[in-house]
């Protein structure tokens, strides 16, 4: 997890383009200024990038379903739930299933566990688009490609 580059996802486990899942992890850094103030004396992930991380994941699977031609921007948070807190140094267990991917729009359920105990879980809604350039398409790509996604996933569509 790369906090100060906004990276939160730091390999991606699994990808089954047929079932439309992924499974991604990330691991919670034990230093970082976000836990100066959130909480002093007792660090906390804060929740809102907790749904970052979902949606991360959820943005890599709409890249992969859709062969990398379109990316996906968060449009709304549905009934998310926080169930415990996140300390530095955690492991997130992040996994997501799209439930539709069409007309400018993807729906996605994801969760995130650790210690096989359930942490959050939301629906989020992406607006899909094409991607602005070609450098942008290849620089998404390359990180891709550093977080482990599978060479399926990268094929030209």
């Amino acid at each position: 997890m790369r906090l100060e580059y906004f990276q939160l996802i730091d390999r991606v486990v699994e990808l089954n383009l047929a079932d439309r899942t992924i499974r991604s992890e990330a691991t919670v850094p034990t230093h970082s200024t976000i836990f100066e103030g959130h909480f002093p004396g007792h660090p906390l992930m804060p929740g809102v990038l907790l749904v970052e991380a979902m949606a991360q994941t959820c943005g890599w699977l709409v890249l992969a379903t859709t062969s990398f031609g379109r990316m996906a921007f968060l449009a709304s948070v549905k009934e998310a739930k926080f169930r415990t807190f996140v300390r530095p140094g955690q492991v997130l267990k992040i996994s997501a299933r799209l439930e539709h991917e069409g007309s400018g729009f993807a729906v996605a359920r994801a969760e995130i566990n650790s210690d096989d105990k359930s942490i959050c879980d939301a629906g989020l809604t992406f607006r899909v688009i094409d991607f602005p350039n070609s450098e942008m398409r290849q620089k998404m790509r390359q990180t891709a490609i550093g977080i482990g996604l599978s060479s399926e996933a990268l094929a030209d569509g």
